[in-house]
């Protein structure tokens, strides 16, 4: 294949993040090559027309605060709509069931005083932890485990279980898998863990008409022919002149380099120079979190005519969490669960019919027999996504912070790094990937 024009600047990845580090830069009069290993453009967001409507089966939503996000929607001209959240939600932990319309689950009176107290020394703890350097916080956090928090700071099961089913559902990972200084570093950055896990003015609260891929989609037909699909990068050198990137259709060389793919996977490019110790030893302790997206589409939402929301909480698994997932107008009625975490590997193991009738027995289980007559169930397992190998984020190990940190978003030379896992704000959110984008961009154009 030879290799291609020189360009400023060469861009590893076509998701958000490298998508919009490419759009400041050719705003700025720089030129550009993106380069992108799947045969789409959109990272982790993956919207697909079901039925009526149009569905994510990966990121898919926006709530307050994510200003950046919002702007670029408002200027690519897509449109958002709020998730439905009308009626009873229901939560069952510990094999008991309740339901409740308030933000607040259903529990106990001494279960909600313990929860409301665990949150609150939550936050008072995860607010001691910068967001701009947050390696320079507590060794004993750093070296914890979010696991022995929860056994330090809350005592009931059903409290100890509903944390659980935040945590896998937020990281895709189990509480005993995640450094505490990270877990507190990644609340921070969102504003804390009612905010993550809500629909009402929390990150779930509104959604993308016609998905959420459309921003991806818009932005790289802005670029035109700088985009180059099924184009993964094997390889990148550096000199003091620039980099250059080898793919199965030949060589890249430009100024600089930015890549904008998750830790976990920038690993498996061969650099060259090596890269220092502390960057290649980040990435062997960032892996990516364990997420299954099930879609079931039905003629109409009979659990809102119930009078049920649609939201359900549940700690047994293999789905854990339900959203009313209908599109925009009621287009289309749907469902959506998720597994996720130890459940999602398990999950995996399955045969696709085998994970279509466990999770319908967990829509039934709430919502009736109507549930089994599903138009259509669409299931997409991140972790066995060759280019992704995981969702939502990749997450710190403990003892990952504080030795290995700084690593995350210093430059290599010509190399720079984006990606959402190197966010200071919403870390792991499409608004993180959309800032970190920015920084990689501005590192290039003021260096």
């Amino acid at each position: 294949m030879g290799t291609h024009p020189h360009v400023d600047v060469i861009v590893v990845g076509a998701g958000l993040s490298g998508l919009y580090a490419a759009r400041q830069l050719v705003e700025a009069g720089r030129t550009v090559a993106v380069l992108e290993a799947r045969d789409r453009v959109g990272g982790r967001t993956f919207s697909h027309a079901i039925g009526g409507g149009v569905f994510d089966l990966g990121a898919q939503w926006i709530g307050p605060t994510q200003d950046r996000l919002a702007g670029l929607a408002r200027a690519l001209g897509v449109k958002t709509f709020p998730t439905w959240t009308h009626g009873r939600k229901i939560l069952q932990v510990c094999g008991k069931r309740s339901t409740y319309t308030s933000s607040i689950p259903s529990l106990p009176p001494h279960n909600l005083v313990e929860l409301e107290l665990g949150l609150r020394y939550l936050d008072h703890v995860r607010r001691k932890v910068s967001t701009d350097h947050p390696w320079e916080g507590s060794a004993e956090y750093d070296g914890a485990t979010v696991e022995q928090y929860k056994r330090k700071i809350l005592r009931s099961e059903r409290v100890r279980a509903l944390f659980d089913v935040a945590t896998r559902v937020v990281f895709g990972a189990e509480p005993s898998q995640l450094s505490l200084l990270h877990f507190l570093f990644y609340l921070n950055s969102g504003g804390g863990l009612m905010r993550l896990i809500e629909a009402e003015d929390g990150a779930q609260q509104d959604r993308f008409e016609g998905g959420v891929q459309g921003l991806s989609l818009r932005m790289a037909e802005a670029l035109g022919p700088a985009v180059h699909l099924d184009c993964p990068a094997l390889s990148i050198a550096q000199s003091e002149e620039g980099g250059r990137v080898r793919t199965a259709r030949g060589d890249f060389e430009g100024g600089r380099v930015i890549v904008a793919v998750p830790p976990a996977f920038a690993a498996r490019i061969e650099f060259t120079p090596a890269l220092p110790a502390a960057r290649d030893l980040l990435t062997q302790r960032m892996p990516m979190g364990a997420t299954t997206k099930v879609l079931a589409t039905y003629d109409r939402p009979f659990w809102r005519d119930d009078g049920f929301s649609g939201e359900v909480v549940c700690d047994e698994g293999p789905v854990t969490v339900i959203y009313d997932n209908g599109d925009v107008g009621g287009r289309q009625a749907a469902l959506l669960g998720f597994v996720v975490g130890d459940h999602a590997l398990a999950f995996g193991a399955l045969s696709e019919e085998a994970q279509r009738q466990r999770a319908l027995s967990v829509f039934a289980r709430f919502f009736g027999p109507r549930a089994w007559e599903a138009r259509a169930v669409v299931i997409k397992d991140w972790a066995a996504d060759p280019w992704t190998r995981g969702c939502p984020v990749g997450s710190m190990t403990p003892g990952t912070m504080i030795p290995f940190g700084p690593a995350l978003r210093e430059p290599c030379g010509r190399i720079h790094w984006a990606g959402t896992e190197t966010a200071r704000q919403w870390n792991g959110y499409m608004e993180g990937a959309l800032e970190a984008g920015a920084r990689a961009a501005t590192e290039v154009l003021v260096g």
